[in-house]
């Protein structure tokens, strides 16, 4: 027997089979193109999504061979969600976390309800990337297709539809709307009321790892599945790697190294003190009974080394182009070995949590005549890290320290990186065998709910850790002393930025 694991991500989706000892079987991929049809606008085709994803899954299937597929279970990007008619037509695309163009409902909607309210009910601060503010800004701008949607589905219980079942959304999704109580666990009335939603144009909100239902078997045949196969409910990518990289108790977490940077722990309560409040840390349901998780994060990541290289990396480009070498492994090689005189806000994007500042710009302190091409690369890595070394220490001043990091992600194959980011946190960070992380912890629910095992007993067998990259002392001294001066940076640059371009710093 085997299990499904598919990651419904925001620029592809991948599939991956794993045997019941957690061994993958296969492994696909489709890529969608991200369409961006307005400034500031980022959609996806969700008609586009639920093919790709079952070409996918097809050809995942296949490989499982002599072990079929038994039960699958879904990781999905957050937020996103599709207008859906009642007789299961799509009204319009899905607009993806990045997708700013209700920024101006967030305010409004935030003083009027309260944004503290918000965040005791829902564990979220205001944000334009929530489902809720993409709901209201669609209900303004084209009332006609709010009016018309029989649902409002995210992409996990939207495959659910597009499988044949009665769709039901995972409760870590369910969070990441805006529109549903993390104490409860239920859709939440007042909120609902003031966007004008009945509760029975959302998916029923069910924990991760029960069962959503069984693929009929035409539609089974048509995937090249097997009759009977289970549907199990997933949760959103971020905790759904963390399970992939077997967190699962308090002071471990996963850091995920990709375009986005971002740490997601667990722990056994709902925590809602007014410091992680203030700091924009939520808290929202975990893939583990009776676990919760947050996400700490920096919306400059990856890009930044994407940047540099389509900036200033010509030469690894080109030799990278000549001998076939990974670019960014000769990127890597060209950063300067020891840590810089540089400070790098890491703003080139808007920035994530702590601050949620979407006006600030990045900014690189320290320059020289002397400064190398190599020491801006390195100051550019140590400046996000430096930033992910900050929301931990937010963390951990709130009672929720992390010891441990397990690294996934494309940025977890460079152990350069990793030593990098090891000496800024000053904290061990943990390789792992398997990098698709979601799809295992998509795999991993669904095997429990079909044997009948409970998910953290499979975590012995399906999770298994590498080798740890420790913290030089040498260089983690010499960053804790630059990360004094890095928790001054934001508010020194947010108040002569906002002196310079005229504005008043609130």
């Amino acid at each position: 027997m085997s299990y499904l694991g598919l990651d419904i991500g925001t620029t592809g989706c991948k599939a991956a089979v794993f045997n019941e000892e957690g061994r993958l079987l296969g492994l696909t991929y489709r890529e969608y193109p991200l369409l961006a049809p307005e400034p500031g606008w980022a959609e996806l085709d969700s008609a586009r999504v639920c093919r790709d994803c079952s070409d996918a899954l097809r050809e995942a299937s296949a490989a499982a061979g002599a072990d079929p597929v038994r039960a699958m279970s879904i990781s999905c990007q957050g937020e996103a969600f599709t207008p859906v008619s009642a007789d299961g037509r799509f009204l319009g695309n899905a607009m993806v976390s990045s997708d700013a163009r209700a920024i101006g409902m967030v305010d409004s909607f935030s003083r009027e309800f309260g944004a503290r309210r918000l965040y005791d009910l829902t564990g979220h601060t205001p944000h334009p990337m929530f489902t809720i503010f993409k709901l209201l800004w669609l209900r303004q701008a084209q009332p006609g297709v709010f009016a018309g949607a029989r649902r409002m589905l995210c992409f996990e219980d939207l495959f659910h539809q597009h499988l044949g079942l009665e769709p039901g959304m995972s409760w870590p999704l369910a969070g990441r709307t805006m529109l549903f109580n993390v104490r409860t666990h239920q859709w939440e009335e007042s909120i609902l009321q003031a966007i004008d939603l009945d509760p029975s144009r959302l998916a029923r909100p069910v924990p991760s790892g029960s069962v959503v239902g069984t693929i009929p078997l035409a539609t089974a045949n048509e995937l090249g599945l097997p009759a009977d196969v289970l549907v199990v409910a997933g949760g959103h990518d971020q905790p759904m790697g963390a399970l992939g990289a077997g967190v699962a108790e308090p002071g471990i977490a996963m850091f995920a190294s990709g375009t986005v940077e971002c740490i997601c722990p667990a722990f056994d309560q709902p925590r809602l003190e007014e410091a992680l409040f203030r700091a924009n840390l939520c808290t929202y349901d975990y893939t583990l009974p009776a676990m919760y998780t947050t996400v700490l994060f920096s919306l400059t990541g990856g890009n930044l080394l994407r940047w540099f290289r389509d900036e200033w990396g010509q030469p690894e480009v080109a030799e990278a182009a000549r001998t076939g070498a990974d670019v960014y492994a000769l990127l890597a090689g060209a950063m300067a070995p020891e840590p810089t005189d540089l400070l790098v806000l890491p703003y080139f994007t808007p920035s994530g949590t702590p601050y949620f500042d979407a006006d600030l710009p990045g900014a690189i302190l320290g320059l020289r005549l002397a400064t190398t091409r190599g020491e801006v690369l390195r100051a550019l890595i140590e400046g996000v890290a430096m930033e992910m070394r900050l929301n931990l220490e937010v963390l951990a001043e709130s009672g929720l320290a992390v010891r441990q990091l397990r690294a996934i992600g494309g940025g977890a194959k460079s152990l350069t990186l990793l030593q990098l980011k090891a000496d800024v946190l000053n904290r061990p960070i943990t390789t792992m065998a398997v990098s698709e992380a979601g799809c295992l912890g998509a795999a991993l629910l669904a095997c429990a709910a079909h044997t009948g095992a409970a998910p953290r007993d499979l975590l012995a067998t399906w999770v298994q850790p590498g080798p740890a990259v420790e913290p030089d002392p040498r260089r983690a001294a010499r960053y804790r002393e630059r990360f004094a001066a890095y928790r001054q940076l934001y508010p020194a640059m947010r108040e002569a930025w906002h002196r310079l371009s005229g504005a008043t710093a609130p």
